[in-house]
């Protein structure tokens, strides 16, 4: 019934000037910037739901200082999986990668002015997802040794934990060799 009070109440309300507000009404910029929030909780929780960065390494983990030997240290690896990184990750994250990370790198850095070099190997068409202890994600395709093989090389690398998604390009797995090194990619 049109008028009875009814129902829904309108959430946009402005104060008389003057007068102190209830706290039952949201004006209008709170609403505005409660939606710009959400929206934000909802953009971000996007990226981090596609892929479970906190789960169990498939293929282990090591911890690694600047300087360590052997360079390069490398992981027997089988790269794919089934979250389109690209729709999870942006344009930018091309490939199919498995839910929880395949391996997670713990490094320490040091001042020896050295790259962290983080590639794969395959005779397929692979690529890489890494996201840093910051919370960024990197992602590269084909940047690696011969063509078709990724590699990401990250000048002053934080220390932490880097966790390493090896994917295919197309839908599939494919046998693969992660490596880390200082000095070249695989």
């Amino acid at each position: 019934m049109l008028g009875s009070g009814a129902g829904r109440q309108c959430a946009y309300h402005t104060p008389e000037p003057g007068v102190q507000s209830t706290g039952k009404f949201m004006t209008i910029k709170t609403r505005i910037a409660a939606a710009i929030a959400a929206a934000a909780v909802v953009l971000t929780a996007g990226a981090a739901a596609a892929q479970n960065w906190q789960g169990a390494p498939t293929y282990g983990n090591v911890r690694l200082s600047a300087g360590f030997t052997p360079d390069p240290y490398n992981v027997n690896v089988v790269a794919g999986g089934p979250i389109d990184s690209r729709a999870a990750l942006g344009a930018a994250c091309p490939g199919f990668i498995a839910n929880n990370p395949d391996f997670d790198l713990y490094w320490s850095a040091g001042n020896n002015g050295l790259p962290l070099v983080i590639s794969a190997n395959s005779s397929t068409d692979t690529t890489l997802v890494v996201r840093t202890p910051n919370g960024q994600w990197l992602c590269e395709d084909d940047g690696g040794h011969n063509g078709m093989n990724p590699g990401l090389r990250i000048d002053n690398a934080a220390s932490g934990l880097y966790d390493i998604w090896v994917g295919t390009y197309s839908q599939g797995n494919a046998q693969a060799v992660l490596s880390i090194s200082e000095l070249s990619s695989n």
